[in-house]
């Protein structure tokens, strides 16, 4: 004699399979991000507070390039293209950015480093894209990266074959943070001001 099924445990069997795989799917991104800063998997730079131990008698040549997302309203640039640095040797480079409009805009870079197998040695020591950046109207800056390339991307199966690295950043606008938000809402209601003297 056969059982019959249980409508109400199927469904509830069902909802937990969904409940799961959109627990996954939510958690996928963030964990997949965390592994590559980890590991340098996929071209991710890592992070170190500290330069290399030593300084190899071998260069490499480090480009550097810019874009934004579409409706980033910013203009952004590398102040130099590459530079030639000797692997182990602290680099300092900078980026410019430009916001034209008549309000502040807050961005954020997303990054990579391209061959993928220099992900893992290419370290960044800082980086303007470690934190939010906010424009103000007409603003200019010039942001800067410290980096190396470890040592040990000599003894790689492929990464001793890599002469030229380049590192990549996008921008994209997020919200202001909440006090710039704020007093931004408040200029937009009262009106430009005029300087009194």
């Amino acid at each position: 004699m056969s059982v019959a099924p249980n409508p109400k445990r199927t469904v509830m069997q069902l909802a937990g399979v969904i409940l799961f795989m959109g627990g996954m799917a939510w958690a996928s991104v963030p964990l997949y991000d965390l592994f590559c800063r980890v590991t340098g998997y996929g071209g991710t730079p890592l992070v170190s507070e500290q330069g290399a131990d030593a300084v190899l008698d071998k260069t490499v040549t480090v480009r550097f390039d810019a874009s934004k997302e579409r409706d980033m309203p910013w203009e952004f640039k590398p102040v130099q293209r590459k530079m030639d640095v000797k692997i182990g040797e602290t680099g300092l480079a900078f980026y410019e950015a430009y916001n034209p409009t008549d309000r502040p805009i807050a961005g954020s870079a997303a990054f990579n480093v391209a061959p993928y197998a220099a992900g893992g040695y290419f370290t960044k020591i800082d980086c303007f894209c470690f934190t939010e950046q906010v424009l103000q109207p007409g603003e200019r800056v010039q942001m800067p990266v410290t980096f190396y390339v470890d040592p040990a991307i000599v003894d790689d199966d492929e990464g001793k074959f890599v002469h030229t690295i380049t590192l990549s950043y996008t921008f994209h606008q997020i919200e202001l943070p909440e006090e710039l938000a704020q007093t931004d809402a408040a200029v937009d209601l009262t009106g430009p001001r005029t300087a009194t003297q």
